[in-house]
């Protein structure tokens, strides 16, 4: 996915000036494509030049005049094309996953160091899933009057909401085990007595 076609589907949805869909990515696209403001306006730019999308100047009182960008067709038969096709399973590439794997090989201090790097990782998932929250009760107030947008738009919200639930569940599974192993209890003592050995072949 590249993010023209974020930025087509944004201004299918509702047309908007360059600064209007910038906001619009911080508010909401931003939920499964992240771009900066200045990544947005030049590849807005682009697509105009290529006739992805069509500009019309429109008049403000007061203020001066703002270009508002719509889909052009051209754009749409590239998102169309997109559309179709096959959509492969992403990479994941999680940096504290492995730091948390390496902390077996420091001094036993940098457990006290990594339980506050994870807390802060939680304060931000925290944080995030307050904010889809907030926003699913400000724009989806009545779920069962939903037309297809809503309904398509609700359901990658969704998404957003459980996997930050998911996070937040192992970071405190992942803190729980950090505080464990820092106070120089053993995986035999506490909570974790009956889980069983994991074999290497499992966790790779």
């Amino acid at each position: 996915m590249a993010l023209e076609h974020a930025i087509l589907v944004s201004l299918l949805e509702q047309p908007g000036s360059g600064y209007e869909l910038a906001r619009r990515f911080d508010r909401s696209i931003g939920r499964f494509w992240t771009a900066t403001h200045q990544q947005i306006y030049r590849v807005l730019r682009r697509m105009e030049a290529d006739g992805w999308v069509a500009a019309e100047e429109v008049a403000q009182d007061g203020r001066p005049d703002k270009k508002v960008y719509s889909a052009a067709g051209p754009g749409r038969a590239a998102l169309a094309e997109w559309l179709r096709e096959p959509v492969e399973p992403e990479t994941v590439r999680h940096e504290l996953a492995v730091k948390i794997r390496a902390a077996a090989f420091d001094d036993p201090a940098a457990l006290t160091v990594l339980i506050s790097e994870v807390e802060r990782h939680r304060e931000s998932h925290s944080a995030l899933l307050a904010r889809y929250l907030h926003g699913e009760q400000r724009d989806f107030p009545d779920l069962g009057a939903l037309d297809v947008q809503q309904e398509l738009q609700h359901v990658v919200l969704r998404g957003g909401i459980e996997f930050e639930r998911m996070n937040l569940a192992w970071l405190d599974d992942v803190l729980t085990t950090l505080r464990r192993l820092a106070d120089g209890r053993g995986a035999g003592d506490g909570e974790t007595a009956n889980r069983r050995q994991v074999t290497e072949s499992e966790i790779c």
